[in-house]
């Protein structure tokens, strides 16, 4: 499969991008004052080896790092609770590879369409912006590893919290429209994606994905050009990403420049070995082993999060509180969230808000009373329409990935 490399001018080097102040409208990298990319602030996440810095980069808010190259980027928990939507500067960055572009001009990106289609297409931007419907869909993206640094025994891979998770609105073309202006030729079978992110080294296999011909034809994918009403940002993908609502990020394959229809599976290191799971129900075995069989990664599971309140936080004996936080799944949809305010002897039924869609984040809320001094443990349960629910106990995987427990927040009533 042949591979489109930016211009070396335009790659990452992590010297001059973390000296970068912003980004221009149209993409590009302006030069300015110093980022404040290694700040003192650091926060520590509750697990061995938490403690993590602040850092910002363009066009984003100080976010908590992980790894510079690549840049790899969590959204602090504490923003999910200032809305529903997860604000663009806020939004968790995830990179496989080192070399990722930093100018792109718009006016002379452009989309190839190519392998097993009876018209190839070369596309620009304008043309998608022109030639095709525009649609929105409001969509959490999840990385699979989200939550891994909690896993028990550790795992490998990016120790991450909470915060591998966003939930935007995306605008773009669906994916469909795009395939079948091209027009797929007999035999096509899976659609590979590449984007202008490339490895380090030439031994290091290029990041490209592959989704069955069927789910690309479903009207759902999208070639997202938009996030929450503005040019996606440049470290979320821009120009060009691909939105899979309901599935994990790896497939939300960023700055997209090549699709190749192919009539065989894609055989690469990222649809296999990497990105596998457990092939049983909740994708789990016993700590420490390995699965006797596996399958691709492929849709959400159901979350639910307490945001209102974190681990320490003091509250008023006999004061009425208010609960609040965020539920999402597969795209099933959730249809209830029960939370215990007694460490999950009893449980109580919440309000569920505004729909936004079956992709998307959705709040839920409850009031109760503490009525004793000391420490009480809160937990929140979902569950969805196909019967999906979260354990109580958390389930293990070799990867960290999947990761859905019944989550629980520890305060302290005084």
């Amino acid at each position: 499969m042949p591979i489109k490399h930016p211009d070396s001018r335009s790659l990452f080097d992590r010297r001059s991008f973390l000296r970068t102040a912003a980004l221009a409208g149209a993409g590009g990298l302006i030069a300015g004052r110093v980022v404040n990319a290694l700040a003192d602030e650091t926060v520590a996440l509750p697990f061995e080896n938490g403690e993590r810095r602040l850092v910002k980069f363009p066009q984003k808010r100080p976010l908590i790092l992980l790894t510079t190259r690549p840049p790899q980027l969590e959204t602090p928990f504490s923003v999910f609770n200032e809305g529903i939507f997860t604000p663009n500067d806020a939004f968790f960055v995830r990179y496989h590879h080192a070399q990722i572009p930093t100018s792109i001009d718009p006016a002379t990106f452009s989309l190839e369409i190519k392998g097993k289609v009876n018209s190839p297409l070369t596309l620009s931007l304008a043309d998608l912006k022109t030639k095709f419907e525009p649609v929105e869909v409001v969509a959490v993206n999840q990385c699979s590893g989200n939550s891994r640094g909690f896993s028990s025994p550790r795992v490998a891979g990016g120790q991450m919290g909470n915060g591998a998770m966003g939930n935007a609105r995306w605008k773009g073309v669906r994916l469909k429209d795009v395939l079948e202006k091209a027009g797929l030729a007999a035999g096509a079978k899976q659609v590979a994606f590449n984007g202008l992110d490339f490895p380090v080294n030439e031994k290091s296999p290029d990041f490209v994905k592959a989704l069955d011909v069927d789910h690309t034809l479903d009207s759902e994918v999208m070639l997202a050009y938009e996030m929450n009403g503005e040019d996606l940002p440049m470290l979320n993908g821009y120009p060009l990403r691909l939105v899979v609502p309901g599935y994990y990020g790896t497939y939300w394959v960023k700055h997209v420049n090549e699709i190749t229809v192919l009539d065989e599976n894609l055989a690469n290191f990222w649809m296999n070995p990497a990105y596998l799971i457990p092939d049983n129900t909740g994708a789990c075995v016993e700590p420490g082993t390995t699965p006797k069989k596996s399958k691709p990664i492929a849709r959400y599971n159901v979350r639910s999060f307490i945001t209102s309140l974190a681990d320490g936080d003091k509250v008023a004996v006999g004061k009425p509180l208010k609960l609040r936080g965020i539920t999402f799944d597969g795209g099933y949809g959730v249809n209830e969230v029960v939370v215990s305010t007694d460490g999950g002897n009893t449980w109580r039924e919440t309000a569920l808000g505004r729909d936004h869609g079956k992709y998307s984040f959705r709040e839920w809320t409850t009031t109760f009373t503490p009525d004793r001094a000391g420490e009480i443990e809160l937990k929140v349960r979902a569950s969805n329409r196909i019967g999906q629910t979260q354990p109580l106990d958390p389930l293990w995987n070799p990867a960290g990935y999947m990761r859905n427990v019944v989550e629980t927040v520890r305060v302290n009533v005084a």
